[in-house]
C-alpha cells in the first residue's frame, strides 16, 4: 500500500511537470527511425593510401551503407578521421553492425553511437529560432 501511494505520488508529479513544462513526446513514426554517428578513426601507423587499399580490398565501398540505410552526413574530423551520420531503420542496426565488422576494421578503429534528433523538441524554447543549413 505503502509503495502504490508512493508511485501515484511520483506519476501525478511527472504529469504535472511534463504539462507545465510542455514537453513534447515524438510520435511513433519519428521512433521508427534513428540516428547512428559512427567515428572512423585513423591508424596513425598507417598512411591514406594504405588505408584505402585495406578499405578497397575489403569491400567497404560495396557494403557499406547496407540497402535501406541512408546516409545524412560524411565528415573529415582532422586529427580523429572520418565522422559518418546515417539514418535507419532500428532492424538495420545489425546489418550496418556487420558491415562496419566486414569491410571498415583493420582500416579504421570505430566508435559507433546511436542518437536522435531533438532539435525539433526544442526548436520552440530556443530564443534564435535560426537554423543553419550548409
Amino acid at each position: 500500500m505503502k509503495y502504490t501511494l508512493l508511485l501515484v505520488l511520483f506519476f501525478i508529479q511527472h504529469l504535472a511537470y511534463s504539462q507545465s513544462n510542455k514537453i513534447e513526446i515524438p510520435s511513433k513514426k519519428d521512433d521508427e527511425k534513428l540516428i547512428l554517428t559512427i567515428f572512423l578513426k585513423h591508424d596513425q601507423s598507417m598512411n591514406l593510401n594504405e588505408i584505402e587499399k585495406i578499405r578497397t580490398d575489403q569491400g567497404f565501398y560495396q557494403n557499406f551503407p547496407p540497402e535501406g540505410v541512408s546516409v545524412i552526413n560524411w565528415y573529415v574530423v582532422m586529427g580523429i578521421g572520418q565522422m559518418v551520420v546515417l539514418e535507419l531503420p532500428a532492424s538495420k542496426l545489425s546489418a550496418v553492425n556487420l558491415a562496419i565488422e566486414r569491410t571498415a576494421w583493420k582500416a579504421f578503429k570505430t566508435e559507433i553511437y546511436p542518437t536522435y534528433n531533438l532539435y525539433p523538441i526544442i526548436e520552440n524554447k530556443l530564443k534564435n529560432k535560426s537554423k543553419v543549413v550548409y
